[in-house]
């Protein structure tokens, strides 16, 4: 529980202490010193939550959880996009899927096959690799909601149900926001130091072509 600092001693309080002010008792492996230069601690003095305690910057563990999401969803989105464009892994090729577009209703179907292959082959790579990422997590994210607009009336639960393609959808849409995390291309690029606004942004491009894809083309 945060405290003020009373200068009272408290029992047991020192080094490994979990009343240890100085943070001692904290494992900061995970954590990037905060570089005090760059920080306006004028109002420190004035702030009535200040204990003294040593301010960290990032923190390790939400970099691996965002390298991990990123490898699982654009691996997954991979090896799909290597079935649909090679016809690898007993996938159908770019006739086939076309074929089951076209069962689907959709006109230009060869085009909408290659660019649905390519979009899941091309976006899943650069979300391993952590590069471009809001755009790769929108187009990934595009794909998702139109087959979760032809399959929803099947309900939930598999087979037959989006249950994976809405987990599928859940990840692109919080490696669009949450960003790639530090173990990326993008670390420190402009689209990653502003994650919100370069999400959004991805998030309308998606968008668009989510909705030209169903309205226009089928």
């Amino acid at each position: 529980m945060h405290h003020f600092d009373d200068s009272t001693a408290r029992v047991g309080e020192g080094a490994g202490s979990p009343y240890d002010s100085t943070t001692k008792a904290f494992d900061t492996t995970g954590y990037t010193p905060l570089d005090k230069s760059t920080v306006d601690d004028s109002f420190v003095d004035d702030d009535p939550f200040d204990d003294g305690r040593k301010k960290f910057g990032w923190t390790a563990g939400p970099d691996l959880g965002l390298l991990g999401l990123r490898a699982v969803l654009g691996g997954i989105f991979v090896l799909h996009g290597l079935q649909k464009v090679f016809g690898l892994f007993g996938g159908p090729g770019i006739n086939g899927f076309a074929q089951s577009l076209e069962k689907m209703g959709y006109r230009e179907s060869v085009v909408l096959a290659w660019v649905t292959g390519v979009t899941e082959l091309v976006g899943g790579g650069l979300l391993v690799l952590g590069l471009f990422t809001p755009l790769a997590a929108a187009g990934l994210l595009a794909v998702m909601a139109n087959v979760i607009a032809l399959k929803y009336k099947g309900g939930f639960f598999g087979p037959n149900g989006v249950e994976l393609e809405l987990a599928l959808a859940g990840m692109a849409f919080a490696a669009l926001f949450a960003g790639p995390g530090r173990a990326a291309l993008d670390y420190n690029r402009s689209w990653f130091r502003h994650p919100v606004a370069a999400g959004f942004i991805a998030l309308l491009l998606g968008a668009g072509g989510a909705a030209v894809t169903f309205f226009v083309f089928r």
